[in-house]
Formats: C-alpha cells, sequence, structure tokens
C-alpha cells in the first residue's frame, strides 16, 4: 500500500470518528438555520404541545428534576448553545450525547458556589484559557457599564 493510498484512508477513519485530520477530538460543530430547515422534522401538534407543556419554566420547577436533564433547548443546558443573532447551534460535546454529560446544567453549577477556570473549560468543553478571556471580558464589560452608569456601588464611592 502506496504512502498516499495510506493516508487517504487514516483521514477517512478521522472523520468517520469525529476526530481532526490530525487525530485530535473536534472541540465543538456548528449547525446553522439554513441546514436545520431542509431537515426539519414534522411531529403532530398534540406531541408538540405536550413537550412544550413538560418544559420546566423555572428554576424551582426543574431544580430537583431529571439528570442529566433532558432540555437541551434551554439556555442553561450545557450540551449545546443558540447563537440568538444567526439561529445557528453550535454542539459543545460533538462526541457525547446528552445522557452522557456528567452536568447538564450550568445553574447546577453555580449553585454549588465558586468552580475553577479548569472546571468551567472541562462542564463547557472550552480551554482554561479561552474561558479566562471570556470571564475578562465580561469583567471589563461591567467595569464599563458602571462607569458610564454613573451609580455609586458603595455610600460615599464616588
Amino acid at each position: 500500500m502506496g504512502k498516499g493510498s495510506q493516508n487517504k484512508e487514516s483521514k477517512k477513519m478521522a472523520q468517520e470518528d469525529n476526530l481532526t485530520k490530525t487525530g485530535r477530538v473536534r472541540r465543538e460543530k456548528t449547525i446553522n438555520m439554513r441546514k436545520l430547515r431542509r431537515e426539519r422534522v414534522h411531529m403532530p401538534k398534540e406531541v408538540i404541545q405536550w413537550l412544550d407543556a413538560q418544559r420546566p419554566r423555572r428554576r424551582s420547577e426543574c431544580r430537583g428534576g431529571q439528570r442529566p436533564c433532558p432540555h437541551v433547548a434551554c439556555k442553561y443546558h450545557l450540551y449545546l448553545d443558540v447563537n440568538p443573532d444567526t439561529g445557528s447551534i453550535k454542539f459543545n460535546f460533538p462526541d457525547k450525547e446528552v445522557w452522557e454529560l456528567g452536568e447538564s446544567c450550568a445553574l447546577d453549577v453555580a449553585e454549588r458556589g465558586g468552580v475553577t477556570l479548569e472546571e468551567v473549560g472541562f462542564y463547557m468543553n472550552l480551554t482554561r484559557e479561552r474561558i479566562r478571556q471570556v470571564e475578562f471580558n465580561g469583567m471589563r464589560k461591567i467595569a464599563e457599564e458602571i462607569e458610564t452608569s454613573n451609580t455609586e456601588l458603595l455610600p460615599g464611592d464616588r
């Protein structure tokens, strides 16, 4: 077997196993809205209404609920993220099914208290450095908002 055919075969196997060409696990997978519209599955109206009625509306309704959480459409679910601008879906764990997640709800993690950057990265399938960058950007936006709002956080602060 020649080196070229061996290389093609290894690339094909890597793609089938959800690995990159270099053999690394894919970090995330995004599906755009156009593709979702083409593949839309039509369910009876009654089924959709029943499913919608099962979904919790408040934290108190889901706090002691089934884990891993089956409601992946919830914005606090760790399995996927939906871009509010484009509607595209990003799967945070393309190599796992929903029921394989150790933690599925960001609110459960937050209720336990402070976690390290490594733990946040593990729960969101991101690197520690990327979590640090997101944290920094969030803190910067909060500081800018405080400065522009002219709000006194503590008495005599200004």
